[in-house]
């Protein structure tokens, strides 16, 4: 069988860029190793309740109507109508540190106005920042990056303020230790400030399924539980994929959304140089997911998301131990304006904490198992600093770790942003391989679609 293009993952950058080719009459075919689609931002079922693997939220949130941004610019290039995503705005999201909170809704001048209440001298600092964001051009698709954390330095004189910000952005969307690219912290902030959170009130498969039913009506081609094994090539091209099942899928484009290092993985011979460059990311998370008999607003919390940290100075990497309980995320999916009285039938409290790859690759799995049970208590004792105690209302519990998201994935290390160097403007080795989603360098659930489509329109669409 032969195609146009031969997208691998049906992720959301996958889908949506496959979406974009069979609008144009291509010939596309989406492999997907796994039995269901969504990657990052996929979903399970376990002990008769849905989960969201990824989704907390969906950034870049826009009332219905709206003319402008990611997500109406999303809506445009798929035909899609703003019904099939189905979101609902957020509650309230803060940002906690000791003593200090910084709170944010859906209303950017709110969030402008905490910053100044709370930081009154950095009033002008901050609006220098904010002119800085709105000069920025962060769809570039240049190779060129700059360090967030110098560009806030030399803006902002309070490096409480600046860490504070950074919480949220870099647990959102950082592949870097410590630091961002200053485009993607651009991206984050835009993202999660100026736009602001929505969830549609059935989580992420809402989306998934819509995205996939289109993508099928437009003559595309979903296999599932079809993983490759490795990127055909003859010289400096690529002429398809062959299938773990020893089946060889001919192509004259191939798009991959599984990662850089990854997809390199798949080809065999890559040059040093290139490989080099690329390694694969290490920040990733352990979440512990609890169903309650109640709603969280029952029990005093009224959040949708709190990004906390237990000190003024906030540290972002691999933990040396299992996990980092010092700072983390509480995301309740229940605290969005479902409206007209609707609500999700049970409680949800998510609980997530940066880990270490290697800790959680390394243990047998005698050891593995019991440590998640202690690190899960571990990281709720922590999160109970923040937030009312809900733990005899708990019916059930799952947690994940890297191990977990290594598995379903196929990410190195269980890195939930890939890798720390991004390839902008999706190019490899290969004349006509290229890459989408999260190592090119958009970030988020809209980030993710938008990088499918913009890679398809600049080197597929021609």
């Amino acid at each position: 069988m032969s195609y146009d293009t031969v997208i691998i993952g049906a992720g959301l950058s996958g889908l949506a860029a496959g979406i974009r080719l069979a609008y144009f009459d291509k010939k596309v075919c989406i492999v997907e190793k796994h039995y269901t689609i969504g990657g990052l931002n996929s979903f399970y079922r376990l002990r008769k309740r849905d989960h969201d693997v990824g989704l907390h939220a969906v950034t870049n949130y826009a009332e219905p109507g709206t003319k402008t941004g990611p997500l109406s610019k999303l809506l445009r290039q798929l035909r899609l109508r703003w019904d099939d995503f189905g979101l609902c705005p957020q509650i309230e999201s803060s940002i906690a540190f000791p003593g200090r909170t910084l709170s944010f809704t859906n209303d950017f001048d709110f969030f402008r106005q905490q910053v100044n209440d709370l930081f009154p001298a950095q009033k002008d600092n901050f609006q220098k920042l904010l002119n800085l964001i709105d000069e920025h051009d962060d769809l570039h698709l240049s190779g060129e990056t700059a360090s967030a954390r110098q560009v806030l330095s030399a803006t902002i004189s309070d490096p409480v303020l600046i860490d504070m910000l950074f919480c949220p952005l870099m647990f959102y969307g950082s592949a870097t230790v410590g630091d961002m690219d200053f485009s993607q912290f651009v991206i984050m902030f835009k993202a999660l400030f100026y736009q602001g959170f929505g969830r549609p009130l059935r989580g992420v498969r809402l989306i998934l399924k819509n995205l996939a039913n289109h993508f099928r009506r437009q003559g595309g081609e979903l296999k599932l539980r079809c993983g490759v094994k490795q990127i055909l090539t003859e010289g400096e091209v690529t002429t398809g994929v062959e299938l773990d099942s020893g089946e060889v899928i001919e192509a004259r484009n191939v798009l991959s959304s599984a990662g850089s290092a990854e997809t390199l993985q798949m080809c065999g011979n890559v040059p040093a140089g290139f490989k080099k460059k690329n390694p694969p990311g290490e920040i990733s998370y352990a979440e512990t997911i609890f169903s309650l008999d109640c709603q969280p607003q029952e029990l005093g919390h009224n959040q949708t998301i709190v990004f906390y940290n237990d000190s003024d100075v906030f540290s972002y990497g691999p933990p040396k131990e299992l996990c980092d309980v010092s700072s983390g995320i509480i995301c309740s999916p229940n605290n969005f304006q479902y409206g007209d009285d609707q609500q999700l039938d049970e409680g949800r409290i998510r609980v997530t904490a940066l880990a270490s790859p290697a800790g959680w690759m390394n243990i047998p799995d005698d050891v593995y198992y019991p440590q998640k049970e202690e690190w899960s208590g571990k990281i709720v004792d922590s999160a109970l600093r923040f937030m009312p105690d809900f733990r005899s209302h708990v019916v059930d519990t799952d947690i994940f770790t890297p191990r977990t998201i290594a598995k379903f994935t196929g990410h190195a290390n269980g890195a939930v942003y890939g890798a720390p160097n991004k390839i902008r403007d999706g190019r490899t080795h290969l004349n006509n391989l290229y890459l989408c989603g999260t190592d090119q360098g958009f970030l988020g659930i809209i980030g993710a679609m938008l990088s499918g489509i913009t890679i398809t329109n600049l080197h597929l669409l021609k």
